[in-house]
């Protein structure tokens, strides 16, 4: 597929990285000469320096003979006439980045109107996955599947928790309600367990299943989730905008500290339900006046990275349950996490999901990403052209590091074993390890056949 990207930045950059990487023609236009060399450097990909609303720039890079076009610079503005001219020239698909919460409830009529494919507000999905994960507190990420019928959460394995030191069959054997431990990080390696797979101290497990199995899990694991009744978030962002309404919604009392007075008093006035506090969101004594240690859960969410780093440390210290952190640049994900932070946001990582879940096709649902891509759990339709329908899955020859971890067929929802098959309809959810799936063909062209 020929792709051409709008905007060299954070988000631009590892959309290139991830969809080069899957063997994409890709083309970067960009007008900030530094931002384009370090693509250029380390990338695969044709860089080209200029505007991407201008029609020549856009002939350059051949946009009649383009696949998709995704425009992600800083300017809502800007994506959206880049998108609408694209269209105009030829290009076959576009993805519009629009993140002012003013735009929030004109997507549809925007799309409709600029014939968008695509709208990716990464701010709003960042704040969907932090509600997700402060209504699952115990997990570190929290992932939907299937319309929320399956959920995916990644939990830290501790002493106190009955499966550590056991072979994964013999824990699957305690299990009262039907779970999948599909995939393990250890030490950094990201691991897809077999039956024989032990879990250790301090392994990251993703476990998936229904909400209602994995609660009983966690019971099991001696990791009972907890109610967040209130939320101290450090800074005002779009973020903190879309996640202060939701957690009003979810009946979260909810108090905002931020160091702009003036943005303070637009808060205020947005946000009505919520307590606006002017001041400094790394200041420890401001955060201790404010009963930071009764607090449930801390959200850090500066647009510094460091100074989220800073803010989450101090709520830890002062022991609040749950504290999440913001961060921007993805090489600091491991860092926070080791020094105790419970779970890590990085608005990028989820609009390059996002994304690489259109770039795929219409039979992909979901799409979510560990360490980089170096697994993938892929949410999959099974249509007719699946060649692999009503074959027991002990007989597809599945490859190495490749699992079926759920079949969800209407109301029924199944933690397959081998004589389970999958039919037409079916959603299948599918972990693998360096692999690109697409569809449920690629898994049977990827197996050597046979048992």
């Amino acid at each position: 597929m020929k792709i051409i990207i709008i905007g060299a930045g954070k988000v631009g950059y590892s959309l290139a990285e991830s969809l080069s990487k899957s063997k994409h023609d890709v083309i970067i236009i960009d007008k900030n000469l530094a931002a384009l060399s370090k693509a250029e450097e380390n990338l695969e990909v044709l860089c080209i320096r200029g505007s991407g609303v201008s029609t020549n720039i856009l002939m350059e890079a051949g946009i009649d003979t383009t696949d998709l076009l995704i425009a992600v610079t800083s300017s809502d503005e800007v994506n959206m006439v880049c998108c609408l001219t694209g269209k105009k020239l030829g290009v076959k698909q576009t993805i519009a980045r629009i993140r002012d919460p003013e735009y929030a409830h004109e997507l549809s009529l925007l799309k409709e109107e600029l014939d968008l494919d695509l709208i990716i507000n990464p701010e709003q999905a960042a704040a969907e996955e932090i509600a997700n994960v402060l209504n699952f507190p115990i997990a570190i990420n929290v992932e939907n599947f299937a319309k929320g019928r399956v959920k995916m959460v990644e939990i830290k394995a501790t002493k106190e928790m009955g499966i550590i030191g056991e072979p994964l069959k013999d824990i699957s054997n305690k299990l009262i309600s039907a779970v999948l431990i599909g995939v393990v990080i250890r030490d950094e390696e990201v691991i897809v367990p077999n039956g024989d797979f032990v879990i250790k101290e301090n392994d990251s497990i993703y476990v998936i299943g229904k909400p209602s199995n994995l609660y009983n899990f966690c019971k099991l694991a001696d990791r009972c989730p907890q109610k967040i009744r209130n939320v101290m978030i450090a800074g005002g962002g779009r973020i903190t905008i879309y996640l202060a309404k939701i957690l009003t919604e979810m009946d979260i009392k909810v108090k905002l500290i931020e160091f702009d007075r003036e943005k303070c008093v637009q808060l205020s006035e947005m946000l009505p339900e919520v307590l606006v506090i002017h001041g400094d969101g790394t200041d420890e004594e401001l955060l201790i006046s404010e009963n930071i240690s009764e607090m449930d859960g801390f959200i850090a969410m500066t647009g510094m990275d460091e100074e989220n780093l800073m803010s989450a440390l101090l709520a830890k210290q002062n022991g609040v349950k749950k504290v999440i952190a913001k961060v921007s640049r993805v090489n600091y994900v491991n860092i926070i996490k080791s020094l105790g932070i419970d779970s890590v946001i990085s608005p990028k990582l989820i609009t390059t999901n996002h994304i690489l879940k259109f770039v795929r096709g219409n039979n992909v649902e979901s799409l979510y990403r560990i360490i980089e891509g170096q697994a993938e759990i892929t949410e999959i339709i099974a249509d007719s052209s699946s060649t692999i329908l009503n074959t027991k899955i002990k007989k597809l020859g599945l490859p190495k590091d490749v699992i079926i971890a759920t079949i969800v067929r209407k109301k029924e929802v199944v933690i397959p074993h081998g004589n389970d098959i999958i039919r037409e309809g079916d959603r299948v959810i599918v972990i693998s390890k360096n692999k690109d799936i697409s569809s449920l063909n690629e898994v049977a062209a990827n197996s050597a056949g046979g048992i």
